[in-house]
């Protein structure tokens, strides 16, 4: 790395996902290796192959914020600025940056969807007056990061990555780049998501993606050979990155260090991953690189990991690619998404938590259900139960549709 690049670290992290309405909730339910995964409840699913999703249960927006506010924000909104306002808070950092150097950059795979159901059911059934005046900014993919620079008062660059299941990776690698080459000194930045809704699931059952199995711990199982499809999920994870030397100043707390990112595109086929797990594994290299991998570090990898039967397949091979093969064995894997599901654009940011917090606490969380291993799938996934090991390098892959690959690379940090 250039020696005159400015270091970056964490200093707040705010989550409402399928496994709870905090960080401490959501991490404690990954290392009890408990499933989040249960029948849908947002929309009668009778009609519907797949009937399985990873929701955020009994949220009521109105327990985090002002009625007016639930109305003119979709729930994918809601749930950044819930998770903004978690990792601010955690941080310390409002009153204490000056606005001009403050960003935000949040990941979001599809936007506000559910308005946009709502919206058009209004126009098809009522005619266009009745659909609402703040459809189209309710409905935008950039909403939640300009509402999270209203209430921050953050005047630096606010904008969303949109790059589908990689968003939140992408979201926090560029904000990483934001601060690491001087644009800000901080930014609010990670993922959210809330497309658990009949066209959604409609669209990615009709394309074969989803998992249709009507058991919840025979529906997400990445690297297992019975695996078939991803199992949608929703909720955000947002995190305050810093520059080192600002967070030291005034005492922050500080998580870890992010001293690593790949961005690449397969640049072969809107869905599907090339066969040769070229743009995953390069992306793997380029972290890996940025954060001075030697073959000496204890690596943990959170995979990309969603279920599929090409995905999981393809990012083993891409593991070997970046680590070598004695490197791949010799790591420790493992997909959260067997217990979140696939949070879309807010995966690569519930996955930056549970690389942050593997570092941190050396735990690391499991792939549950992992019972009939699938022999192409041959690495240490940490089947079933959290394991205790001290890291040195957490990588965490983000693959998504368009054949955008993402890789963050974290640290402990070091004077």
């Amino acid at each position: 790395m250039n020696d005159n690049n400015k270091r970056v670290v964490v200093t707040g992290i705010g989550a409402i996902t399928p496994l709870g309405k905090t960080v401490r909730e959501t991490w404690e339910a990954m290392k009890a290796g408990r499933n989040g995964i249960a029948p849908i409840t947002l929309f009668d699913t009778t009609d519907y192959k797949a009937r399985l999703g990873a929701e955020v249960k009994d949220f009521r927006a109105l327990d985090y914020m002002e009625k007016s506010e639930t109305l003119r924000t979709d729930r994918y909104t809601q749930f950044a600025l819930i998770a903004a306002q978690q990792a601010v808070e955690e941080s310390g950092i409002a009153g204490n940056i000056v606005p001009e150097r403050f960003g935000v950059y949040m990941g979001v795979g599809i936007g506000g969807i559910g308005t946009f159901e709502t919206e058009h059911a209004k126009l098809m059934e009522k005619g266009p007056r009745r659909v609402s005046s703040l459809f189209v900014p309710m409905m935008i993919p950039n909403m939640a990061a300009g509402m999270i620079a209203i209430k921050y008062d953050c005047r630096g660059p606010a904008m969303p990555a949109v790059t589908a299941c990689a968003s939140g990776s992408n979201a926090i690698g560029e904000a990483m780049r934001l601060i690491r080459h001087g644009y800000a000194d901080a930014v609010i930045t990670g993922g959210a998501e809330a497309a658990i809704c009949p066209s959604a699931v409609a669209g990615f059952v009709n394309m074969h993606a989803l998992s249709t199995a009507e058991d919840a711990n025979a529906a997400s199982l990445p690297f297992d050979s019975r695996r078939a499809g991803f199992v949608i999920g929703e909720g955000a994870v947002s995190l305050v990155l810093e520059e080192f030397e600002h967070a030291k100043a005034r005492g922050a707390k500080i998580y870890g260090e992010v001293c690593g990112y790949g961005s690449t595109c397969d640049a072969y086929h809107i869905t599907a991953p090339h066969p040769e797990a070229r743009g995953g594994a390069q992306a793997m290299m380029e972290a890996m690189r940025e954060a001075g991998y030697t073959e000496n570090d204890a690596v943990y990898v959170n995979a990309h990991g969603t279920g599929t039967p090409m995905n999981d397949k393809l990012e083993t091979m891409a593991i070997k690619k970046a680590l070598g093969e004695e490197g791949a064995r010799r790591a420790y894997v493992s997909s959260t998404k067997s217990m979140t599901g696939h949070m879309l654009g807010a995966a690569g940011a519930i996955e930056a938590l549970a690389s942050i917090l593997a570092l941190n606490e050396g735990v690391i969380p499991p792939t549950i259900n992992l019972d009939e291993p699938d022999p192409e799938c041959d690495l240490n996934y940490v089947p079933n139960r959290a394991i205790k090991q001290d890291l040195d390098l957490a990588l965490s892959n983000s693959l998504g549709f368009g054949g955008h690959n993402a890789c963050l690379a974290f640290r402990k940090v070091k004077a």
